[in-house]
């Protein structure tokens, strides 16, 4: 290829990053390794010959795809023995605004309560699902990369829509509305009232929270039992700082300067019915939280 080719092409492939990160985002959860199966498409479309792909956004998703489902597997493989709570990855913003270049992976409002659920999927059903009821792809172009007929795709993809719905919580639209559960809830932890933080909490509220660490990494379910936790953690003399997690009001917690926690709160019918915390040092040390110093 010319080098006037290989610039044009490179052109082409920086056009279809966004959604390829995005594809890769909701497969994953993960955005160092999103990021790594996006490359990896790069790195394979440079030693292709292009003219011979007629649908360049089309084959770099299958790429994607592909890659992201053997990341998968793979890490089913390694966690098959273990129960610890797993929180992905959040996308961070300033309480004002979304960053333009996090428009991309945050659209059909992929929130981290949608990511829990996902995580629970058997890869193929992941990705039958991501690619259909968030891509619009074809299940006669999924069929092939999970090596299934398009009938088999589809009952996957159907699986899957099933444990999405019965499971993911959907916020409330309102990011005001959210921002004032959210504030009650700090509020009531910062001044010690039980009842207060209960009363904010939906009864069958779920907390996750993902320590990195075996032990600490905990799941809890209740209103009294998870205002009880926000009591404990209260002690801490955290600093507390407001920010959009996954486009939804939340939470990312300082401590002596350095970040402690992100917490991202579902609120629904003007209640918190999920709590996801990241609290993992190595992973919040790979996170960009220079978006909150504006």
């Amino acid at each position: 290829m010319t080098p006037d080719g290989q610039e044009l092409l490179a052109r082409e492939f920086e056009a279809q990053r966004p959604r390829l990160r995005a594809v890769a985002y909701r497969m994953l959860g993960s955005l160092s390794e999103a990021e790594d199966a996006v490359q990896d498409a790069w790195l394979r479309l440079s030693r292709t010959d292009a003219s011979e792909v007629e649908n360049l956004a089309g084959w770099l998703t299958t790429v994607v795809a592909r890659v992201a489902l053997n990341m998968l597997r793979s890490r089913k493989t390694r966690r098959e023995e273990s129960l610890d709570v797993h929180v992905p990855d959040p996308i961070i913003d300033p309480a004002d605004g979304t960053d333009p270049e996090h428009e991309a992976l945050l659209a059909d409002s992929v929130g981290l309560a949608l990511l829990v659920v996902l995580e629970t999927l058997a890869p193929a059903e992941r990705l039958a699902f991501v690619l259909h009821d968030m891509f619009a792809v074809p299940f006669d172009e999924i069929a092939p990369i999970v090596e299934r007929s398009p009938e088999a795709t589809r009952q996957l993809a159907s699986r899957a829509r099933r444990r999405v719905q019965g499971t993911a919580p959907t916020p409330d639209a309102d990011l005001n509305a959210q921002w004032e559960v959210v504030d009650a809830f700090l509020a009531a932890a910062r001044n010690g009232d039980f009842d207060a933080l209960v009363a904010v909490l939906d009864p069958d509220v779920q907390l996750r929270a993902d320590a990195g660490v075996t032990g600490l990494s905990r799941y809890t379910r209740g209103a009294e039992t998870v205002a009880g936790q926000a009591l404990m953690f209260s002690q801490l003399d955290l600093t507390m700082r407001r920010a959009l997690i996954n486009g939804a009001a939340g939470i990312v917690s300082l401590r002596n300067g350095r970040p402690f926690s992100v917490g991202a709160m579902t609120v629904r019918g003007g209640r918190i019915v999920e709590i996801d915390i990241l609290a993992d040092p190595e992973r919040l040390a790979e996170l960009d939280l220079t978006v909150l110093d504006g």
